[in-house]
């Protein structure tokens, strides 16, 4: 199984408003930039894009790592709340409705055909993945 590595940042122009994710893709020697955008959405929509277009873009099944500067997605995951939510019919432990659940589904999908770990890093920091990251999600926001 490939090891891969997947760098991963979501961005809005207002909460709600017009956003970009980007991720970027190492294997080994090899990295590939991916980004994109929509016109009305939110950060953590933005967010969880980026991973999902990363694993995506993969062609067979890898051994994935992702970093992500959002509590959102690492926390969804590593904590196995997406997971939780989705066996309650989208339902979060206090009974109201969990937040973006066709995302969430399609990426649980996705961690099936994967083997898929998550780990946070601080935001506009020092990873240089996650600011090249960051540069491409703004820029991918539709003007």
């Amino acid at each position: 199984m490939k090891h891969i590595t997947l760098y991963t940042d979501g961005a809005c122009s207002g909460n709600p408003g017009p956003g970009g994710w980007a991720a970027i893709l190492r294997y080994g020697e090899h990295e590939r930039e991916l980004s994109g955008g929509e016109p009305h959405t939110t950060n953590n929509r933005m967010e969880l894009t980026a991973v999902i277009e990363g694993l995506r873009a993969l062609k067979e099944p890898c051994e994935v790592r992702v970093y992500s500067d959002s509590k959102y997605v690492v926390d969804g995951m590593s904590l196995g709340w997406a997971a939780k939510w989705r066996a309650r019919g989208w339902k979060k432990a206090d009974k109201s409705p969990a937040l973006n659940p066709d995302l969430w589904g399609t990426m649980l999908d996705l961690c099936q055909l994967h083997n898929v770990s998550f780990t946070w890093v601080r935001g506009h920091a020092d990873n240089a993945y996650n600011n090249r990251c960051d540069k491409l999600a703004v820029g991918a926001i539709p003007q």
